[in-house]
């Protein structure tokens, strides 16, 4: 199933909105950070240069087959051979990946989806007891040209909520900003 209010601009318009290298290694994505799972891979805006940082494999996982196929394309035309592209719907039926394997989960730009709760406990479930969850959202200001409306879009307060709720840990101070239009939080999760 889409999240409410799903749907991509063109990938010109889209790339303008983040500099994905950077946003990743501020929400701590490293070489050493293992295998890593990105929820709504899209046009491959964060699970290429994923694959350039980290020295595990990198699973997309989106609904949409152009976005998978925009996704492998890139991937191929790149030659990252440790990029893994799933057509699957994630909320529905969770990633197919396996319990405890993922050393970096990317929820981004997805959890004002109906229930982020269930998002949330499939990250946890794939993720490695200290394994790190990314969560970016668009901040909480109408005048942004994109996102879901201000009645569906989540405050840091509230992501902080459901992965509390869900068992993860804090990572820092909290909210990191991510001009222009972003921000982001980062989760461990516990030995549980």
């Amino acid at each position: 199933m889409k999240t409410r209010e799903s749907g991509m601009p063109d990938e010109a318009m889209w790339s303008t909105f983040f500099d994905p290298e950077s946003v990743l290694r501020k929400l701590g994505l490293k070489a050493e950070s293992g295998d890593v799972v990105d929820f709504g891979c899209g046009y491959g805006t964060f699970t290429i240069p994923a694959a350039t940082i980290t020295t595990g494999l990198v699973h997309g996982i989106d609904i949409d087959p152009v976005m998978t196929a925009a996704t492998q394309a890139k991937a191929e035309q790149l030659h990252l051979a440790n990029v893994r592209v799933h057509l699957r719907d994630f909320a529905a039926s969770g990633t197919g990946l396996a319990d405890g394997i993922i050393g970096y989960a990317m929820l981004f730009n997805i959890v004002h989806a109906e229930q982020p709760l269930v998002l949330l406990n499939e990250a946890k479930r794939v993720l490695k007891p200290g394994g790190l969850l990314a969560v970016t959202h668009w901040k909480h200001d109408p005048s942004t040209p994109r996102g879901p409306s201000m009645r569906i879009r989540p405050r840091p307060e509230q992501c902080r909520g459901w992965a509390d709720e869900v068992g993860f840990e804090l990572v820092g101070a909290g909210c990191i900003d991510l001009p222009p239009y972003h921000y982001g939080i980062v989760f461990r999760r516990g030995a549980k």
